[in-house]
């Protein structure tokens, strides 16, 4: 009989097969692993790509917003100095603005004045100069032949039988400095107005005082006669 090796050439063809679809089973299986690997290697790659495009967007952005940082650092120190400057000037013009006021206010005055002048005409005329009546050097204190024309002066203005007004100027040589000779000048016009007052009871109101200083000499200051002649009160008497 063949029947046993008829079963064994059975066997063994049943045994190849086995192998073969072991075989093909198990490429199967390799390429379904390969296939997830691959997957799982996109994935990543795609991850790795996907947080270096990140990174480079956070570093633009972080240079925007220190670029906008800068920006504003930049603009807030321009207002600083804007403000700075423009404070300087303002100061500056506030200034300018307040000794315009003071010149307008002195030139108000002096037009106050000269419209209290210009009111009436010049009745007659009275000074006190130097080469008559002596003031001491650097005093506005009234000396003895001074007082006997101011007392005249009162007398006279009393006689009248209207209302006067008594304009009185101050006048220095050119000794010292411009400042210090309009002061002077006006200390000695205000010693003549206080004595008229207290002495002669002319009122104060119908009397007013400027000093000219240096400005209006009369004489030569360069000889000691044209000085004497400069140092001088002028007293107006005006209808």
């Amino acid at each position: 009989m063949r029947f046993p090796e008829s079963l064994a050439r059975e066997r063994n063809g049943w045994d190849a097969r086995d192998i073969f679809q072991g075989v093909t089973l198990m490429m199967k299986r390799t390429s379904a692993v390969v296939a997830v690997l691959v997957v799982v290697a996109l994935v990543l790659s795609v991850g790795c790509v996907t947080k270096k495009v990140y990174r480079k967007d956070q570093e633009q952005t972080d240079q925007r917003i220190k670029g906008v940082e800068s920006g504003v650092e930049e603009n807030e120190r321009r207002v600083t100095d804007l403000k700075s400057d423009t404070d300087q000037k303002i100061e500056a013009v506030r200034g300018t603005a307040e000794k315009a006021v003071e010149i307008g206010s002195q030139a108000m005055t002096r037009a106050d004045e000269a419209a209290k002048l210009a009111k009436g005409k010049i009745l007659w005329t009275v000074t006190l100069s130097d080469d008559r009546v002596k003031f001491s050097f650097d005093q506005d204190a009234i000396p003895p032949e001074a007082a006997a024309e101011l007392n005249d002066l009162a007398a006279k203005i009393k006689a009248m039988d209207k209302a006067v007004y008594l304009e009185i100027e101050g006048h220095t040589d050119n000794i010292g400095s411009e400042a210090y000779n309009l002061e002077l000048g006006e200390k000695r016009a205000k010693a003549v107005m206080t004595y008229l007052n207290e002495s002669g009871g002319v009122p104060l109101h119908a009397m007013s005082v400027i000093s000219m200083g240096e400005s209006k000499p009369v004489a030569d200051n360069a000889t000691s006669a044209g000085r004497a002649k400069n140092r001088r009160v002028v007293i107006r008497v005006l209808e």
